[in-house]
């Protein structure tokens, strides 16, 4: 009996130990897995959480930021063995004009066809398969006076604006139907966000997506979208009796740094301050936010000071003389912009935004032009705003440092940050990441890659035209 009792204390040891050894490597897994899990969340599930049950959200937060946190910032850059180009030299000279058959502002690329495995082609030598447009629409043919001088009132109040509380990361959507209510229609954030944001986790809406839909899909609305904008600029649309729509950047003490749409509707000299609606941050009962020009200006200028109009197609010669001939002037544009983020670096060399800026605007002038100086320039421009340390959500909104990296044959460095936003569940919704990390596969001769990239921007957004072109250009 003894003996038989002690085998029956054995079996159940050996039992316990086995459940104790599989529950330890599971939990094992558990945690293992949980990052990936937990970055997977749909990003509106956890804003509904915190909205409805703020304890639980606090929680579930916490928990998401020590299993899969966000990085400080993007990685650095490679080392470029380009050689470097005098940044003050190049931005001085005066540029050649844009190219006859430039389709947009310098996103228009030729997609190779190589084999898997081979050695990757210096886009120069590519044999062109298709134009990519990952177009920022400006305008080329609109009349272009000078800019009208106006005697400006010291305060503007455009009446009626009113605000409209976006959904989960709704606010490109929600700042253009706050503009189009105000003009009359009766469209609805919900309308605007089932053409521009088929997926409701889509991250980013960019501003010529944002015009591209006025002009193509809204009978009797025109809209344009223009960098290098000022607060007289602002002023001057006010007055006349246009709301200005600017992209910004956004710090939030829990979140950190994000991109943002606000919509303007009024200014106040005498006391410095601009009113607008904001529909993130609210006020939501009409009443409007006040930002002073002080504390306004540095978060549009990470933006290079990015804005659009919506406006009549009879008021169109309105806005361009309220802009002037430089604006309507694309190289002219980003000459300006250059130049102003030129002064900027020398006078605040640490700002990653300033040399972010510089590098957006050499970029579009090298597609402009064709020349790759600019290119060049920009892609130093771009390593020294990523040395000083670039927000880890930049590329969710702003795409140039692909290009001036995709024109330089720097194809790792597009992996590189491409793979760094995409490390988290909010940088897998950002259709432009898959397309830019598609073409540098490309090149690098992973067709089979590239082509994953490109379905995977598709299914990010399935509107997203360049990625259906580059996906055709592939047989995709």
């Amino acid at each position: 009996m003894d003996s038989e009792n002690q085998k029956d204390m054995r079996k159940r040891t050996k039992s316990i130990i086995l459940l104790i050894a599989v529950g330890q490597m599971l939990i094992i897994l558990g945690l293992l897995a949980l990052p990936t899990v937990v970055q997977a969340i749909p990003g509106r599930y956890r804003v509904w959480l915190q909205e409805n049950h703020p304890a639980m959200g606090q929680i579930s937060e916490g928990v998401i930021a020590q299993v899969a946190p966000v990085a400080t910032a993007l990685p650095a850059a490679q080392p470029d063995t380009q050689p470097q180009i005098d940044l003050s030299s190049l931005v001085a000279q005066q540029p050649a004009g844009a190219l006859e058959s430039a389709v947009d502002t310098g996103d228009a690329i030729n997609l190779p066809q190589p084999e898997i495995g081979t050695t990757p082609t210096a886009q120069s030598d590519v044999e062109p398969t298709a134009a990519v447009a990952t177009a920022t629409l400006e305008p080329t043919s609109t009349p272009a006076p000078t800019a009208t001088a106006m005697p400006l009132p010291n305060r503007v109040i455009l009446e009626g604006m009113s605000v409209v509380k976006q959904s989960f990361n709704n606010c490109g959507p929600a700042n253009l139907t706050q503009v189009l209510n105000w003009y009359g229609s009766d469209i609805t954030q919900e309308d605007v966000a089932s053409y521009l944001k088929p997926n409701p986790e889509d991250r980013n809406v960019s501003p010529w997506q944002i015009s591209d839909y006025v002009n193509e899909q809204m009978g009797g609305f025109k809209a344009i979208t223009r960098s290098g904008g000022d607060l007289e600029m602002i002023k001057r649309f006010l007055a006349a009796g246009f709301p200005v729509v600017i992209e910004k950047g956004y710090q939030l003490p829990d979140s950190g740094w994000w991109g943002h749409y606000l919509t303007v509707y009024g200014y106040d000299d005498d006391l410095e301050e601009l009113y607008s609606q904001d529909s993130y941050l609210g006020p939501f009962d009409g009443s409007g936010r006040t930002d002073a020009y002080r504390e306004f200006l540095p978060f549009w200028q990470q933006f290079n000071n990015t804005f659009y109009i919506v406006y009549r197609p009879e008021q169109e010669e309105t806005v361009a003389s309220l802009m002037g001939a430089d604006m309507f002037d694309d190289v002219k544009m980003w000459q300006n912009v250059a130049a102003n983020a030129e002064q900027e670096t020398r006078e605040r060399p640490d700002d990653a935004f300033s040399w972010f800026n510089l590098g957006t605007a050499l970029t579009r002038i090298g597609g402009l032009t064709g020349d790759n100086n600019y290119y060049q320039g920009g892609a130093q421009a771009f390593d020294k705003a990523r040395e000083i340390g670039l927000p880890p959500r930049m590329l969710w909104y702003q795409f140039e440092p692909y290009l001036a990296y995709l024109r330089t044959d720097r194809y790792q460095d597009i992996v590189d940050l491409a793979d760094a936003t995409l490390e988290t569940q909010g940088g897998r919704n950002v259709e432009e990441t898959f397309l830019y990390k598609g073409h540098a596969l490309a090149y690098l001769g992973d067709v089979s890659g590239a082509i994953a990239a490109y379905r995977a921007s598709l299914a990010a957004n399935e509107n997203f035209y360049p990625a259906q072109i580059a996906l055709d250009s592939l047989g995709g």
